[in-house]
């Protein structure tokens, strides 16, 4: 299947739709099991006499304890404890230890509605954490009564009566309250399939440790409230100092994982999270999709405005995607001008490269600073999980050869085709043969002609060919793609220009005066010195500069167009003639006719091929015609292959045609003895030449028959 075409979308299995479907309800049914659970043990202590909360000095030095505690979360705008693992953890733990878990159960859910009354916006966040703290003081208490540890308000468990034993108890014991709280929480919030939270996994060392110190806590707070309980609310420095390291901790995790500018995720996060979408594809047998996506001449609102400015406008744009993300979609800066978007889900490649053309669309729209208006226009490469990759950093690189590939050709979005990615194991092979077969000489040069209607020769374009040892002839837009990429295009460049010229002179020789074109790529022309160094060839092979001629694409101005317009100056200036290529298929084509110092257009073979039966091809290449005569420029029609075209191309005013009508592309001693031999006589069509012969078939049967009757 090509990579733009579509593809049904996949259905997950069923066993793995169940699996979703219960990630879906955990937030329910931990809360459900928790007030199960919580309920349950509210009725046997009430039943049987025992009392809820301790009473007296101790009672009260624990509420104020917890209310301070509260009022710090609170105060801070902090979420409650993260994970389980804060200072109201430690605080649970302690009432767990001394009065069992009941106790330590309404401890919690005290902290749950105080934090729920300040933070109504967050309350259902806070009610899941509640319930994974009762859920996990629940699994503690079981440790505990493993051991036959069951402690009641009536009856603590006193500090004075622990040993040796009880310190791995209470490990035990806490270790269990940790685990079940921090595995609940991670199923219930972290997307399913997605593995441990990304900031979790860069915290967890630091984490750890606070939690370790926070915990040891719990057995100091035991003690005091036994003998000194008045002292307890002295505990909330000690508490609040840790639970904010904790804080701290995670923030520079999280600082890790964000653009400082825009506050997007960065690339590591995006590796990490695109790991984790995939592995959910893969389990739901399902696409994931990743767009890449840079801003076109962002360079020069920098040099031009200032970096300040550059920076405003990257917060608009950031502002700007994550508004235009669908839903499900996660954005990301790469750094620079660079993003990216995620997409964990996707049901085709075509639906990809559509959520891409909409982004590229929503950023390229104008843009305000400071009253002026700005219009950046932004180009997109598009990789799918698992038609092009099948982990997070492939696929990455594939969007990013999509995206520069979209970036040259100026087209906005492109799919990522393994054919066009140069750095392919095999592709790379590929680069490091034709690297050797050029410094060994054996790729070949083919010329084909170019002729007028008239019937005389006009000139020859040089066409690269490269005939494998073990592949065989390798197409010239695979390698030369393979060369454009990989920085092995001016060396090519070199080589070609050398041979042609070489040949030139050899049919000068001849007394053959024909000129020769050859193509050059965007790059050559912005290689500095390359006028220069074309000159030193045409003079160093005795070749007038009038005999070569250049061949070059719109895309030359594309990139650095004063350096191109320098370049193609210096040409002209030395006398070498300038061919437009493929007109009609680049963007901006009249504003860069005028701008170009060509003296020839060729038009592509795409409105060629189908001119005698489409009739917008033929106003098209009518319009054409039209419009390089005005501006003194002659037309030459590639891809003529039939009489027809060649007909209508000469009754709409073509200068010359090139195509398999005339010749295909021959190696020099063909293009040779073809040059011989049509002297001065120069070319005719095979239909011309059918006629021809007919004619004189003819009169010599009446040559033949007029003898006959004089005898």
């Amino acid at each position: 299947m090509k990579p733009t075409e579509s593809a049904a979308p996949v259905s997950p299995p069923r066993g793995f739709a169940r699996i979703a479907g219960l990630a879906a309800r955990t937030p329910a049914l931990v809360v459900g099991l928790a007030v199960v659970v919580l309920a349950t043990g509210l009725f046997h202590t009430v039943r049987d006499g025992h009392a809820l909360f301790p009473g007296g000095t101790s009672g009260w030095a624990l509420a104020v304890l917890t209310g301070i505690i509260v009022g710090h979360l609170v105060a801070l705008g902090r979420d409650r404890w993260w994970g389980g693992t804060g200072s109201g953890a430690a605080l649970t733990l302690a009432v767990l230890l001394l009065y069992g878990w009941v106790a330590a159960g309404l401890v919690s859910v005290a902290v749950v509605v105080l934090v729920g009354v300040a933070r109504r916006h967050r309350w259902r966040l806070g009610v899941l954490h509640g319930a994974a703290d009762m859920l996990g003081i629940a699994a503690a208490a079981l440790v505990l009564a493993a051991f036959d540890v069951v402690p009641t308000v009536e009856e603590p468990w006193q500090p004075l009566d622990w040993g040796f034993a009880s310190v791995v108890e209470i490990v035990l014991a806490a270790s269990a309250h940790l685990v079940v709280t921090r595995l609940l929480l991670w199923y219930a919030l972290s997307p399913q399939g997605g593995g441990l939270p990304t900031v979790a996994r860069t915290a967890l060392y630091r984490q750890g440790l606070v939690a370790v110190a926070l915990l040891g806590i719990a057995p100091l707070i035991c003690v005091v409230a036994m003998s000194l309980p008045v002292l307890l609310p002295l505990f909330a420095i000690p508490l609040i100092a840790l639970d904010s390291t904790l804080w701290i901790a995670r923030a520079r995790a999280e600082e890790q994982l964000r653009d400082p500018l825009t506050k997007l995720p960065n690339r590591q996060w995006l590796l990490e999270r695109t790991w984790s979408a995939l592995e959910e594809a893969e389990g739901l047998g399902a696409r994931a999709g990743l767009v890449l996506i840079d801003l076109d001449r962002f360079r020069s609102v920098n040099d031009t405005l200032g970096h300040l400015a550059g920076d405003r406008l990257l917060l608009q744009i950031a502002d700007r995607l994550r508004l235009a993300l669908p839903r499900g979609a996660e954005a990301a800066r790469l750094g620079g001008d660079e993003f990216a978007v995620l997409l964990p889900t996707c049901d085709s490649t075509t639906s990809a490269q559509r959520v891409a053309r909409h982004l590229v669309a929503e950023l390229s729209s104008p843009l305000d600073l400071d009253g002026l208006t700005l219009v950046l226009e932004a180009s997109a490469g598009v990789a799918v999980y698992p038609e092009h990759a099948v982990d997070a950093e492939g696929l990455l690189r594939r969007a990013d050869v999509a995206m520069y590939q979209a970036k040259r050709d100026r087209t906005g979005v492109e799919v990522y085709e393994s054919k066009r990615d140069s750095n392919t194991p095999d592709r790379l092979g590929l680069l490091g043969d034709l690297r050797r077969a050029l410094d060994a000489g054996e790729v070949e040069l083919h010329y084909q002609p170019k002729v007028r209607f008239d019937g005389q020769v006009a000139g020859l374009e040089a066409l690269v060919r490269w005939v494998h040892p073990e592949r065989g002839r390798v197409p010239p837009d695979d390698f030369i793609a393979i060369a454009e990429s990989s920085g092995l295009m001016p060396h090519l460049t070199e080589y070609v220009l050398e041979m042609a010229l070489a040949q030139v002179a050899r049919w000068r020789s001849q007394g053959l005066m024909v000129p020769v074109a050859v193509n050059v790529s965007p790059r050559d022309v912005h290689t500095p010195g390359f006028a220069g160094a074309v000159a030193a060839r045409l003079a160093r092979h005795g070749v007038p500069a009038g005999s070569l001629q250049l061949e070059i694409t719109e895309h030359v101005l594309l990139e650095d167009p004063q350096r191109a317009a320098d370049t193609l100056a210096g040409l002209t200036g030395h006398g070498v003639k300038m061919s437009l290529d493929d007109f009609g298929t680049g963007y901006s084509s009249l504003v860069h006719l005028r701008r170009l110092p060509v003296s020839e257009l060729k038009i592509d073979r795409s409105f060629v091929a189908r001119l005698a039966v489409d009739t917008e091809d033929g106003e098209i290449v009518r319009c054409t015609v039209d419009l390089a005569h005005s501006l003194g420029l002659l037309v030459v029609a590639e891809g003529v292959e039939d009489d027809e075209t060649w007909e209508r191309l000469r009754d709409l005013g073509c200068d010359a045609v090139q195509g398999w009508l005339v010749a295909a592309a021959m190696p020099p001693h063909e293009a040779t003895a073809w040059l011989l031999a049509r002297g001065e006589r120069g070319w005719q069509r095979p239909a011309e030449l059918e006629a021809a012969r007919a004619r004189e078939l003819a009169v010599e049967r009446a040559r033949e028959q007029s003898g006959q009757v004089v005898q």
